[in-house]
Formats: C-alpha cells, structure tokens, sequence
C-alpha cells in the first residue's frame, strides 16, 4: 500500500444560485487527499492517514475516499470539526480563508501514529499538512520511522501560511533529509534556496522539477533527463501537481520500483515511464474543473 499522509479539507468555492444570490458549493480537498484519490482512481493499492471528522463534512471525505478505491483504515476519526476553506476570486486569482482550529484533521498528535504492517510499502506527505501543529510534528515523526519504506515529500509550500518560519524550516529540512523522491517547484527551490543537485547531495535518490507546459526535469545521482509534459486544453491547474505525484507512484508499482533500494538502484531510463505517467495523468486533469483526476481507463 502507498499511505498518503497529511491534510484533507473542505473548499467552499463560490457559485451563484439559481436564485440569484451568491452562495458556496463544499468540495472535498486538500494536496495529500487529492493525492490518495488519484492514486487510487489509477488502480494503484492507495491508503489515506489524516484526521477525518464524523460530521457532515468528514463523511463527505470518507465517501470520497472509499469511490476512488482508496483504504482509510488508518486514518483517525473524531467528533472535532473539519477543516472549511472558502475559496473568493478577485480578478480571478484565488484567495483562501482557513478555519482550521482545533479541528480533526489539525489535532493529530503522535499517540495516532500507525502501526504501519508490511503491507506499507510507501509513504507521501506534503502539502499545507506540514505548516500547522500538533499535525505536523505528527508527520515528520511518521516520516521519522519510515524505516526502510520508500518516502516522497512534495513540500508544497505556501508562505501565506506559515506562521513560525524558523521551525517550519526545520522540520521541512529533516523531512526532505529522509526523502527518497522529493517532487518540487521553482517556487519551492526559491524559498529553500536549494537546487535539485543539493536535495541529491542530500540524500534524495530522485527529484522531480515540475516545469509546467515545459514539462518534467528528473534529476538523480546519475544525470537528468527531461519528461515533456501532455499536450491538453487547460480548463484550470487544480490538483495538477497532486496528480502527477499519484501517477509517479502508481508507476513505480506498475514498473515493480516500489521500494526504497528499487528506486536508488533504477536508471533515469528505467524510471522515466513513471514520470510519463505522472505527467499523463496530470493533463487530464487539467483539461477539467477542478481536481478531479483520470481513473485508469481513461489514459
């Protein structure tokens, strides 16, 4: 099983009424969410640990979970609430208001860590997930006692968010410092000040740079390699890079990579289908509305 691990939310995203009246649609969400749901959609064995609510919301989640074939066993149910972010458009950039206190998925302490099982062959984190705490120390503890599991880190960041640099940095840094795969942007490497040959350097067997409709940079110990991305009709980029995350993984277990000593010891020729897949997938899911990635049939 690839366990994804972090944040999975509630969008409230603007619609106007057949009224007239301007309203919100709830939409289930979050990075490390739309990860598992894709993952699972591509056939992939995809398992989800979080925190879900057992209110309205968290059951929307957990339905969601279960029609994209995804095994939520492992996540940790409670009666706090979930996580609302209601999404406002001004001149069509989109802007987030959080309501995120004391709720189930933000309240994950490291007495809900997991007992892992051999079935575990993967982890991902990610996402806003591994900004607020007590959640995020949980993360980078799981992350912490990976043990020989593979690990991916898809850092995701958000500055906006982050509201004590000094230890967000930190605990990113170590978590990175644990990662196998790590699947970055520009954006991300500008505000680390790190390059993709440091985050080798640093442990990590391959790193992926999202360049957009340039496509994919791969880069391992070995060299880099380019992996161009889809030709697709770009409706919006939501979930985008949490589908090309799903499509990595899932063809890592298609190619029989699933695993630590797989990865670091597999060419960049051996891996760049993995990368096509992930780059296959994610044009899907930019030629429709919001994230909303391709089930297996549809590549």
């Amino acid at each position: 099983m690839i366990l994804c691990c972090g944040e999975s939310l509630i969008d409230m995203l603007p619609r106007t009424a057949s009224t007239g009246e301007q309203a919100f649609a709830p939409v289930a969400g979050g990075a490390v969410f739309n990860t598992a749901i894709a993952l699972g959609r591509l056939g992939a064995p995809a398992g989800y640990f979080g925190g879900l609510s057992t209110d309205l919301f968290g059951a929307v989640l957990s339905d969601a979970l279960t029609a994209s074939r995804v095994d939520a066993s492992l996540a940790v149910r409670s009666d706090r609430p979930t996580t609302l972010a209601f999404v406002t458009l001004t001149d069509g950039q989109a802007q987030y208001a959080f309501y995120d206190e004391n709720t189930a998925g933000r309240m994950l302490t490291d007495a809900d860590l997991p007992d892992l099982g051999r079935e575990t062959e993967a982890l991902f984190f990610g996402g806003i997930s591994l900004v607020s705490e007590p959640a995020a120390d949980t993360y980078a503890a799981l992350c912490a006692q990976a043990g020989d599991r593979l690990v991916m880190v898809d850092p995701n960041i958000r500055p906006g968010f982050i509201t004590d640099e000094a230890r967000y940095r930190a605990r990113l840094e170590a978590m990175l410092a644990r990662a196998d795969i790590v699947k970055i942007s520009d954006e991300d490497m500008a505000w680390l000040g790190i390059t993709p040959a440091a985050l080798i350097e640093g442990g990590a067997a391959l790193v992926l740079e999202t360049r957009g409709a340039e496509g994919v940079l791969a880069v391992s110990a070995e060299g880099e390699l380019i992996v161009p991305a889809r030709k697709a009709e770009v409706v919006d980029t939501v979930g985008a890079g949490d589908t090309f995350n799903a499509g990595l993984l899932a063809g890592l277990w298609r190619e029989g990579l699933l695993g630590r000593e797989a990865v670091r010891g597999a060419t960049l020729e051996a891996l760049r289908p993995c990368v096509a897949l992930g780059a296959q997938a994610a044009a899907v899911t930019v030629g429709r509305a919001g994230a909303n990635p391709p089930w297996e049939d549809e590549l």
